[in-house]
């Protein structure tokens, strides 16, 4: 990867109410800024059990996944969130097989689902950060609005289960 890459962790996975539109919020580990992600309710699902500890009775696709790689004798390395074009996040899964490293295209929900199983970590370019990163702290510029207004109205967050207030952006 020619970009530089920044450590995140997966800050909590949440819907907006009004629109059943589910997001996953990335983190930076060394600051304060946000990386907010759109994805499926069946990924956010993915992500957000995991997160919570639940172990289903039978594998999902993200656990068969992971347990064939384990099968084959092949490891995930990392998630790399690799670029951002006209809106839609591309992700890299970096798999190690026989001493040679493999990057595969993946959707980030994908890539994230299997981050959270594996406990591997979790990389975002510097490119996308710099595009579509938030900060809270940061002057009040359009992107940032948009998405203050975006947490201002979600309801409830998949990851502590627990309901907020409207208003609230824990």
């Amino acid at each position: 990867m020619a970009d530089s890459l920044v450590e995140v962790v997966v800050e909590s996975v949440r819907v907006h109410m009004l629109s059943s539109q589910h997001v996953v919020l990335l983190k930076e580990t060394e600051r304060d800024r946000y990386l907010p992600i759109w994805i499926g309710p069946w990924e956010a699902n993915a992500i957000a059990t995991r997160l919570q500890g639940v172990t289903p009775e039978r594998p999902l696709t993200h656990d068969l996944f992971v347990a064939t790689l384990t099968a084959l004798g092949a490891k995930l390395r990392r998630v790399i969130i690799s670029s951002l074009a006209e809106e839609t996040y591309h992700a890299t899964l970096e798999v190690e097989l026989d001493g040679q490293t493999f990057e595969v295209d993946a959707r980030p929900s994908d890539s994230l689902a299997l981050a959270v199983r594996t406990g591997i970590r979790i990389f975002a370019s510097e490119a996308v950060l710099d595009k579509a990163g938030v900060e809270p702290d940061t002057h009040v510029d359009e992107k940032l609005e948009v998405f203050r207004e975006f947490v201002n109205s979600l309801d409830v967050d998949l990851e502590e289960g627990h309901r907020e207030g409207p208003g609230t952006t824990e």
